[in-house]
């Protein structure tokens, strides 16, 4: 019932602050197998399952905003199903302690190029990149991206977007394609992780996770506006670097 509980919690508060700031589902994972003990394949599973929802949700949202680019998401989601595909087999073969140690670097990361990054201004207009005409580039770009996500447990955004907007892709459609591109990379890893997943107590941990996450993020969405996103993105970036830093230390 305990881990019920946090699993719920869990979802409920990465899925407030998804619908606000667009980030922070990297921590999932994290919250998973670093503090609850997880095993790693059922971390990523329930992990991708929510990443899945949220993506949805959120690439629906900027789709009636008028913020998404269908041929740049098309493109990229053909190169990201074989890609999520590689990274669930890559992590499946290599040792718990490994699949850790990567996750856990990966959240680190995640936390330190929010710290740092630069803010864009969305209307901003910057020069689209030659690159972004080349399909076989954007398919081959999906790929990377999508077994790197996979593998480490990333829902997608958190490095699709930053690579979109250095491109010259609008940050809000970088956005908006990023959150479509995570439900393609989850389908594969929902898959694959469920399949090496210990199916005991699975489907009250799936209930849990998926109304989490959808209260959280309808929750997050009616608030984006009231929230300084600035100020929240720091506090998200401080907690996941200690708490990464943490769980490395003592793996």
């Amino acid at each position: 019932m305990f881990i019920i509980s946090i699993v719920l919690i869990s979802n409920i508060i990465i899925g407030v602050l998804l619908g606000m700031t667009g980030i922070s589902g990297f921590l999932l994972p994290l919250i998973y197998a670093g503090f609850l003990g997880m095993p790693v394949h059922d971390s990523l599973a329930l992990s991708f399952l929510s990443f899945a929802v949220s993506g949805i949700i959120g690439a629906y949202s900027y789709w009636k905003s008028k913020n998404m680019d269908v041929k740049l998401a098309l493109f990229l989601s053909i190169g990201s199903l074989p890609g999520a595909f590689l990274g669930v087999l890559i992590n499946v073969f290599i040792s718990e302690f490994l699949a850790k140690l990567l996750l856990y670097i990966f959240v680190l990361l995640a936390g330190l190029s929010i710290l740092f990054k630069k803010s864009q201004d969305s209307s901003m207009i910057k020069k689209e990149s030659g690159l972004l005409s080349n399909r076989y580039m954007l398919i081959s770009l999906g790929v990377v991206t999508a077994a790197v996500c996979s593998l480490t447990g990333a829902g997608g955004p958190i490095l699709l977007v930053p690579l979109l907007a250095s491109l010259g892709v609008n940050i809000r459609v970088a956005v908006g394609v990023g959150l479509l591109n995570s439900v393609i990379i989850a389908i594969p890893a929902i898959f694959g992780y469920f399949a090496h997943a210990n199916m005991t107590s699975m489907p009250t941990l799936i209930a849990a996770s998926l109304l989490g996450t959808t209260a959280g993020i309808l929750t997050g969405a009616r608030f984006a506006a009231k929230v300084p996103l600035k100020h929240l993105k720091v506090i998200i970036a401080i907690i996941t670097i200690c708490s990464s830093g943490y769980m490395l230390i003592t793996l």
